[in-house]
């Protein structure tokens, strides 16, 4: 039977937009298909007024790419109704199983059409601490490669830092989560990849398998330097990155009145 992808976009749109997971997909389909998915997922949210303004890595640990058994990263995109304002306290009504996890972020400084533009001096124009809020829509968190994919990489929200200057030399730098001023996990950038300069590149060349580009102004999150961890209502999340600053934000309480998020 072959994937019907406008109508599996709609179930993962509408399990977003309500906070109700769905079940997996019984049919197989490729990464390809699954591509589209996603594709025509986007094209939803940009009808509603939604805008581009990034992308995301995944799968970008080779441990975790052990643990799912696949070879390559993947990508989704991120956009400007799913920012969360640094320092901002946000509802978590609007998620099914939200988790949070430390990430570095690059500021693109170019139209990046080719992996060979990802190694111009000005593809990066800034760096950042950030928090990636991810939240599959499939039950109990569980998925296939295609899955995940269509689901757009569990994109559900992001926060970034403040923006400093891009420095290639500083790449192996300390990461620490914390959880209510509590760390609860600790890493390095360098687990993105190994150097997460290296993920301008990835993305350029997983953005051509797409069929988009990087533009100018767009975020690029790099992918997560450690494991994630459950965000649960009534939380103070923070990431410090060594040189490069903090970022943090905070969770209504359970039972606080609150809009839709990650919408």
């Amino acid at each position: 039977m072959t994937l019907d992808v406008r109508k599996l976009a709609g179930i993962l749109d509408e399990a977003a937009r309500t906070a109700r997971a769905v079940p997996q997909p019984e049919q197989d389909y490729d990464v390809d298909t699954a591509y589209r998915v996603q594709e025509e997922l986007l094209r939803l949210r940009l009808e509603r007024g939604d805008r581009l303004s990034g992308v995301k890595l995944g799968f970008t640990s080779e441990g975790k790419r052990r643990q799912m058994g696949v070879r390559d990263l993947i990508l989704g995109r991120v956009t400007a109704a799913s920012a969360v304002p640094d320092g901002a306290t946000i509802p978590v009504t609007g998620y099914i199983h939200p988790r949070v996890e430390p990430e570095v972020v690059y500021l693109i400084g170019r139209r990046i059409a080719s992996v060979a533009d990802a190694f111009a001096p000005d593809a990066v124009a800034a760096v950042a601490p950030g928090i990636e809020i991810i939240d599959s829509r499939y039950e109990d968190f569980r998925f296939s490669l295609p899955d995940v994919v269509a689901d757009n990489t569990s994109a559900a929200g992001y926060a970034v830092g403040p923006w400093q200057p891009y420095d290639p030399a500083r790449w192996n730098l300390g990461v620490v989560l914390e959880i209510d001023g509590r760390p609860v996990q600790v890493g390095s950038t360098a687990a993105i990849l190994g150097d997460p300069r290296r993920a301008v590149a990835e993305a350029a060349r997983l953005a051509v398998r797409a069929g988009t580009v990087l533009e100018p102004g767009w975020v690029l999150l790099a992918g997560a330097a450690t494991p994630a961890e459950p965000l649960a209502p009534g939380a103070h999340v923070s990431v410090e990155i060594r040189h490069l600053g903090r970022v943090s934000f905070g969770t209504e309480p359970a039972g606080a009145a609150g809009g839709e998020a990650g919408s």
